[in-house]
């Protein structure tokens, strides 16, 4: 019996805020795919769009002319949760992949290792030897998380196919089918890491609001230039897309005053909540503005609140009322990194933590380093 076809949806859901774990950036990869005769499955996971545009920047088979479908298999960057995903098939119009759907397995290093050595090069396929090697994995038993989905050309209207996952398991590696063949441009993979906590000390410090530890961004009040959830990204950032960027507001005053700390007196501001991804006592704060130079902000503060688990007001980041001082608001400075510890006020254990830029601006990356405390149910 043929798996009912699910229904797209063209509407960008919540989960599309959250981190992709296939990034290549986050350590996302490409183990093995069937073909790789127009373009190679590595560009599934790149982040913009290319020089080489619409007719080579995704990844497309040849036009199958023998039984079967083709599919490929993706590292996470780490093991976590998969919310949803974007099928995006950007300028792929006349040769859009038809349908969809993705398996997961927890495959460990050793399981791993019977996946043959991948060959990314254009105009190539895989071999009888190399699918037979990669046969022992049953990855067509591994879990459906989203079952066959009807996919959109793409135009601007139609290229992003929106699909929640049916799992809210832990894996490590994806199998992306796609029927029977075709072309998408990227693939995105929305949810969150899910780190082992037991192996973690409670003295140990941590950065509790990265991606790899399970950190994602909740809500904001502006992304105007650049998306909040690249604040918790690893490393420090590319470039300014590579960070979180507002739009200048528009209630900001028309001559600037300072008080005597040299922080600017505006009553506008910007912010993002993020969850962290085990509570937490904060004990260090980083906040870089790494390429941000006549768009840095004139100060961040950061605030924590402790919620329970599964526990999400409404009106979140805006409700005053939640939210405890961690960081009075400090005075950035361009291009630069910027520590503070001494600086932080004792609030006990936090799940959340609010940065808040005056009046708007620009930072690359913050890091909220703390202990791991017992989580609240």
């Amino acid at each position: 019996m043929a798996p009912q076809i699910k229904e797209a949806s063209g509407e960008k859901p919540a989960y599309a805020e959250l981190n992709n774990l296939i990034s290549e950036k986050l350590g996302g990869r490409i183990l093995f795919a069937t073909d790789d005769w127009f373009t190679v499955a590595e560009n599934l996971l790149k982040g913009e769009f290319t020089e080489f545009g619409k007719w080579m920047d995704g990844w497309e088979t040849r036009r199958k002319r023998k039984p079967g479908h083709d599919w490929c298999i993706i590292k996470l960057g780490v093991a976590g949760v998969v919310e949803g995903v974007d099928v995006d098939t950007c300028h792929f119009t006349g040769n859009y992949v038809p349908r969809v759907s993705i398996q997961a397995a927890v495959l460990t290093p050793e399981e791993e290792k019977v996946i043959p050595e991948r060959k990314s090069e254009m105009g190539t396929e895989a071999s009888d030897q190399q699918l037979k090697e990669v046969e022992a994995l049953n990855s067509q038993e591994w879990t459906t998380i989203i079952p066959r989905s009807q996919a959109g050309p793409g135009y601007p209207s139609t290229r992003h196919t929106y699909l929640p996952s049916e799992s809210n398991g832990r894996y490590t590696h994806l199998r992306l089918n796609i029927y029977p063949d075709g072309g998408i441009a990227r693939l995105r993979v929305f949810g969150y890491a899910v780190p082992d906590w037991s192996l973690v000390s409670p003295t140990q410090m941590l950065d509790l609001a990265s991606v790899e530890s399970g950190g994602v961004c909740l809500e904001y009040s502006d992304a105007h230039y650049g998306h909040p959830r690249n604040l918790i990204g690893p490393g420090r950032g590319v470039n300014m897309g590579d960070g979180w960027e507002t739009a200048r507001r528009l209630d900001r005053p028309p001559i600037l005053v300072a008080d005597g700390k040299g922080v600017l007196e505006v009553s506008g501001y910007e912010w993002t909540v993020l969850r962290l991804g085990h509570h937490g006592n904060i004990l260090k704060v980083e906040v870089d503005t790494h390429h941000f130079k006549g768009n840095y902000p004139d100060s961040c503060r950061i605030d924590g609140c402790l919620l329970k688990q599964g526990q999400h007001p409404t009106n979140f980041g805006n409700d005053d009322s939640l939210w405890l001082t961690i960081l009075s608001p400090q005075k950035m400075r361009a291009h630069d990194h910027h520590f503070f510890e001494a600086e932080l006020e004792k609030v006990g254990p936090v799940s959340h933590v609010r940065v808040v830029i005056a009046p708007d601006g620009g930072i690359s990356r913050v890091r909220i380093y703390g202990n791991i405390t017992p989580t609240e149910s």
